[in-house]
C-alpha cells in the first residue's frame, strides 16, 4: 500500500495563541502585520509616502542602532576586524537612510499642507531611535529627556545611552590603550573638537606604529560623512516642502536643521587633514 503524502496546513501560532496563515516568507517577516500599520489620518494622496517613508526610517534607524553598538563592543574588546565589519555594515545602512529622504524630496508645499494638520504636534525630532543614535554620536542633550517623560521605557534606555561612552568614546579608548595620550574628556562635549584627541590621530596616520588604527579613523570618517549627508538632505527635503516655517513640533526647523548640517561630527578627523 503507498502512502499519500499529506500537506501540512501552511499556518503558525501568534502571540495570542491565534493561527496564522500565510506562506513561510509572509510569516517570518510578518508582512500582514507589517503592512496594517499604515493608517493615513486624511484623503490627501500624499500622506502614505509620508508615513512610509517615516517607519522606513525609524527600521532603519534600529538596524543602524544595532550596528553601532556591535562596533561598540568589538573595540571594547580590542577586536578591531570585527568593530570595522559593523561600522562598514552601517554605513550601507546610512546610504540607505539617504536615499530614503528621495521618497518625499520632490512633496510640494501644497502637497504636505493637505495633510500637515492631521498629525498636530508630532515630528520626526521625538523618534526615541533618532535621539539613540545622537546620543551614540557624542550629541548629547540631557534636555532632550524630558520628551519622554510619559515613555518610561524610552527614558530609561536614553538616559543609561546618555551616561555611557559613545560611538567615538569607545574608539578613543582603543587609541589609549595602544599607548596614545588622551584626556578623560567628557562625552558629551564629543562634537566640540579637543586638541589633545587631534594629536593623537595625527600620531596613528604619521606613526607606522599604529598603522592597525588608520583603517578604523577611515570608517569612522565614512560614518561621520554619511550623517551629514543625511543631515544635509533632512534640510533640503525640509526647505523644499515647507519652506522656513516653524516645525510641527515647535522646533525653528529650517534654522535648527542648517546648524546641524554644518556641524561636524567627530570633528578631530576632519581638523587633521589640514596638515596632512
Amino acid at each position: 500500500m503507498g502512502h499519500d503524502t499529506v500537506e501540512k496546513p501552511n499556518l503558525s501560532f501568534g502571540r495570542a495563541g491565534e493561527p496564522v496563515r500565510g506562506t513561510p516568507y509572509a510569516r517570518y517577516a510578518r508582512l500582514d502585520e507589517l503592512h496594517s500599520l499604515q493608517h493615513p489620518l486624511s484623503e490627501a494622496p500624499a500622506e502614505l509616502s509620508f508615513i512610509v517613508t517615516t517607519q522606513v526610517m525609524e527600521l532603519l534607524f534600529g538596524l543602524l542602532r544595532h550596528e553601532w553598538t556591535l562596533a561598540q563592543r568589538a573595540l571594547r574588546a580590542d577586536d578591531l576586524p570585527d568593530a570595522l565589519a559593523a561600522l562598514r555594515r552601517g554605513t550601507h545602512v546610512q546610504d540607505v537612510l539617504t536615499e530614503s529622504w528621495d521618497l518625499l524630496a520632490t512633496m510640494t508645499p501644497q502637497e504636505f499642507n493637505s495633510f500637515r494638520s492631521v498629525f498636530g504636534e508630532a515630528s520626526g525630532f521625538q523618534s526615541s531611535a533618532f535621539v539613540h543614535l545622537e546620543f551614540l554620536l557624542g550629541n548629547k542633550n540631557a534636555a532632550l529627556l524630558r520628551m519622554y517623560d510619559d515613555s518610561p521605557e524610552a527614558l530609561a534606555e536614553l538616559t543609561e545611552v546618555l551616561r555611557s561612552p559613545g560611538l567615538y568614546d569607545d574608539a578613543l579608548a582603543a587609541l589609549a590603550r595602544r599607548g596614545l595620550e588622551l584626556p578623560d574628556t567628557v562625552s558629551e562635549r564629543r562634537h566640540q573638537s579637543d586638541g589633545a584627541v587631534a594629536a593623537a590621530w595625527r600620531r596613528v596616520y604619521a606613526e607606522d606604529e599604529y598603522a592597525e588604527l588608520r583603517p578604523l579613523a577611515e570608517a569612522l570618517l565614512d560614518v561621520a560623512e554619511r550623517v551629514t549627508r543625511w543631515r544635509h538632505r533632512h534640510l533640503m527635503a525640509v526647505k523644499r516642502a515647507m519652506g522656513a516655517k516653524p516645525g510641527s513640533g515647535g522646533s525653528s526647523g529650517l534654522s535648527w536643521l542648517r546648524r546641524s548640517a554644518e556641524q561636524d561630527v567627530f570633528p578631530e578627523l576632519w581638523e587633521i587633514r589640514d596638515g596632512m
